[in-house]
């Protein structure tokens, strides 16, 4: 048979509402007698009954994440920091790694309060969307649902800003945009409009496309650029993972950072100040955009039209010890 709040009620000495509060992380329960009831609840094996929760009060505590992967450290760092921001509303998080509109199903029939999508790389089908709040990460590009969308062309311009500022002409930005990532698109788009602004040369040289996000090929992407005829004093690496690979090719080269070249990378996450390398970096600070994402959710579950369709997050510089002032070539 299994365990009701009512046992736990009758072992713990409380009230069936106190434990039913306790159980709810209410903050109207002593710490002390909440500490009790969980003790309880776990060596009684209490599992909490969702469906009939969502009965009582509408809905399970349950948020819905699909992931895209599971190899990025800049995503896998954002979904570890969704996380903590819904524990804080007393929420648990389901993720999936299947195609949208399987995770949506399946989020569906486990009647979850909310889900969060990483992009819509998909045509949600209208049945699947119709019925339960949905809020895509991304770039704004033909959402049918509303989303959160970062101003990544504004990232890039930041960095190409910041670079000439120490006296750098000659910058190359290293990312993936060989397919249809809007993330990487806007990154790449960006850059080319930002350099034209600064009336900057493009060349070749300027653009290296490392087709795909992995270490490995922010590594290679980096050799092939140091076998030209000319290097640039700066270069912008396109993620977390292609800027690591940037590192260790320039220094397996010789060249030190940032005396003999200056480096950028996107992803505002706290790993980029524990590289080889402190890095300069750009891009939402990682603490500021997961805690958008969950409010912004939230609110959405409670009023549906409070939230506008389209919210933009600005980025920000984080200044490093990877860049410095042009060094003059002999």
């Amino acid at each position: 048979m299994s365990v009701t709040i009512k046992d736990i009620a009758n072992i713990s000495g409380v009230s069936f509402s106190t434990v039913s509060k306790a159980l709810n992380n209410s903050p109207l329960v002593k710490p002390e007698t909440k500490s009790k009831i969980l003790k309880v609840a776990k060596e009684l094996g209490y599992e909490p009954n969702f469906a009939a929760r969502r009965l009582v009060s509408k809905e399970t505590k349950t948020i819905g994440l699909v992931w895209p992967t599971i190899e990025r450290v800049a995503l896998s760092t954002l979904v570890s920091r969704i996380n903590e921001e819904i524990e804080k509303y007393s929420y648990s998080m389901i993720m999936s790694i299947n195609s949208t509109n399987s995770s949506v199903e399946m989020f569906k029939r486990f009647q979850v309060d909310g889900i969060i999508l990483f992009e819509e790389n998909e045509q949600l089908q209208s049945t699947l969307s119709a019925n339960i709040p949905i809020l895509s990460y991304g770039v704004g590009r033909n959402h049918s649902v509303p989303f959160i969308d970062v101003n990544y062309k504004k990232a890039i311009f930041q960095a190409v800003n910041y670079l000439v500022g120490l006296g750098h002409t000659n910058i190359s930005y290293i990312g993936d945009f060989h397919n249809d990532d809007t993330r990487q698109t806007e990154k790449y788009e960006g850059f080319i409009e930002v350099m034209e602004q600064f009336n900057l040369q493009i060349s070749n040289q300027s653009l290296i496309n490392t087709k795909g996000l992995d270490w490995y090929h922010g590594y290679m992407a980096t050799n092939q650029l140091l076998q030209s005829a000319t290097i640039p004093s700066a270069v912008i690496g396109g993620s977390y993972d292609i800027s690591s690979g940037i590192i260790r090719a320039l220094k397996e080269n010789n060249l030190v950072i940032p005396k003999d070249i200056s480096v950028v990378g996107y992803d505002n996450i706290p790993q980029m100040g524990n590289l080889e390398i402190p890095l300069t970096s750009i891009g939402v600070p990682i603490e500021k955009l997961a805690k958008k994402i969950v409010e912004t959710l939230l609110q959405q579950i409670q009023d549906p039209s409070s939230i506008h369709f389209v919210q933009t997050i600005e980025p920000e510089l984080k200044e490093r010890a990877s860049c410095g002032t042009v060094k003059t070539r002999d």
